[in-house]
């Protein structure tokens, strides 16, 4: 069975997909130490994994990480931001997890930045390498055309390094 959706998110699954699912988790989550859940859709509500008769099956000691808990979490015995103790288990569903990873993000970020203009120069020159994926598929426009609905053959057969207008100093 496939939950996925579009951009990479979960689906909302039927209720026939649903009983499915919880028959084989079930047998799963009663000898689990660990569940980090991460099932999440745009807008909506995030779906719900494990009901409340799964969560008290569970051994004692088990922790859940339920990190959909934005948008109600995929537990139904999650409460956003709150941890909780259920049964034997205990639910943690923290908010915004994104922004514990700011720092992280922001130096990802920069690298890329900078191995994507590394790219960009050779000996402190702009320029760019059309046959280069990463480059065709990066520029919004050049000459005059939106490289958005360009295919990779024309950007191939444009080839704007040999005519040099793409080439400039870049003083350092």
């Amino acid at each position: 069975m496939d939950a996925s959706g579009k951009g990479g998110y979960a689906r909302q699954l039927s209720s026939e997909e649903k009983a499915k699912v919880a028959a084989v988790l079930t047998q799963h989550i009663q000898s689990a130490d660990l569940i980090i859940t991460t099932a999440a859709i745009p807008g909506k509500p995030s779906p719900k994994l494990l009901d409340h008769a799964q969560v008290v099956g569970m051994k004692a000691g088990a922790v859940i990480v339920d990190l959909s808990g934005e948008g109600g979490g995929n537990c139904e015995d999650t409460q956003p931001g709150v941890t909780v103790r259920v049964g034997p288990a205990t639910i943690v569903a923290p908010l915004n997890v994104p922004s514990l990873l700011a720092e992280d993000a922001s130096e990802l970020y920069a690298k890329n930045q900078y191995n994507l203009l590394a790219l960009m120069l050779k000996d402190n020159i702009i320029s760019i390498d059309w046959s280069d994926e990463i480059l065709i598929n990066t520029a919004l426009t050049h000459a005059g055309k939106d490289m958005r609905t360009v295919t990779d053959t024309e950007n191939k057969a444009a080839k704007p390094n040999q005519s040099g207008s793409l080439a400039h100093h870049v003083r350092t």
